[in-house]
């Protein structure tokens, strides 16, 4: 798919696919499968496998390049995006494997890496999307001190970038990163879920990621619906009915973030509700929480086990 048609099928719902897992820590393939299922039939514009809600920076190569297989040919009209990171060279060769499977575009991690700067961003950006020629590369953008100059020299020295991820929680500074190089320059989407998604539209978002969108892919798409029209007073109805789910993902600084995710798919019998460390499974009273939300949003079913 050419890089200009990735940027015009990426604004809408972006979700974060989860990896389940079974009673033995592997990946659960059937439920993996079940939830690609569950989005293609929500009707989301894109999926991205090996997300943070993917777990990612716990898998094994292996299993990360399993991921990419089993999704392959499995996510209908969707965008097929797969997440890639750590070095520049591992991000190349993972990114390269997945788009001969049929991904559509990567998203690439924040560097791993206790020192970065500025320039040192641009520049890990450059390395893997210089070699990636006729592949959509979307940067992950996490720090704040990646402003608008950065982004714009990646913009000139890799057309292939053709989005990005942009998921600092301040909203002026939304607004001022996505229209200082230009709100047209890069297909941007709001990396911090519904919760920020109407703040973030405002500043020129035109999509959000989404881990709830594999919960409940109505409520994200009427959110994104309320958004493409401009009708704010929709969407923050929309947003008056998950706040309280994303607030528990974001408490304690996203301690809970996959794990309230995976509560909800259990509740209604989507996978088990397991996560790796570091991450560990909510409290019960945050557990209890999530049950009485999903409860709520008449989804009950068979709990996972």
């Amino acid at each position: 798919m050419h890089p200009d048609e990735v940027r015009r099928r990426i604004a809408g719902v972006v979700a974060i696919v989860p990896t389940p897992f079974d009673g033995d820590d592997r990946i659960d393939e059937a439920a993996f499968g079940g939830l690609l299922d569950r989005l293609t039939a929500g009707g989301v514009a894109a999926m991205t496998v090996n997300g943070n809600t993917g777990e990612f920076f716990t898998l094994s190569p292996a299993e990360a390049g399993r991921l990419v297989e089993l999704a392959a040919g499995r996510t209908g009209d969707a965008l097929f995006v797969a997440g890639v990171g750590f070095d520049p060279r591992t991000a190349v060769e993972s990114a390269r494997r997945a788009r001969e499977l049929g991904a559509h575009a990567v998203m690439v991690h924040p560097p791993v890496h206790p020192y970065v700067s500025p320039q040192g961003w641009v520049d890990h950006h450059v390395r893997i999307a210089g070699e990636l020629a006729g592949l959509a590369v979307v940067p992950y953008l996490r720090d704040d001190r990646i402003g608008p100059a950065e982004l714009a020299a990646l913009a000139d020295a890799c057309p292939n970038v053709v989005a990005v991820k942009y998921a600092v929680p301040d909203p002026v500074r939304v607004a001022a990163v996505v229209r200082g190089p230009g709100a047209d320059r890069f297909a941007w989407i709001a990396g911090l879920a519904e919760s920020h998604a109407p703040a973030a539209a405002v500043a020129g978002t035109v999509g959000f990621t989404s881990g709830l969108a594999v919960v409940h892919p109505a409520l994200s798409g009427r959110m994104q619906q309320a958004l493409a029209r401009a009708d704010l007073p929709a969407a923050m109805r929309v947003w008056d009915e998950v706040h309280e789910f994303e607030r528990l993902r974001a408490a304690d600084r996203s301690a809970d973030n996959v794990g309230v995710v995976k509560e909800a798919l259990a509740r209604i019998g989507l996978c088990r509700p397991d996560v790796r460390p570091p991450a560990t499974r909510p409290a019960a009273p945050v557990v209890d929480a999530v049950h009485r939300i999903v409860d709520g949003w008449g989804l009950s079913a068979t709990p996972a086990r």
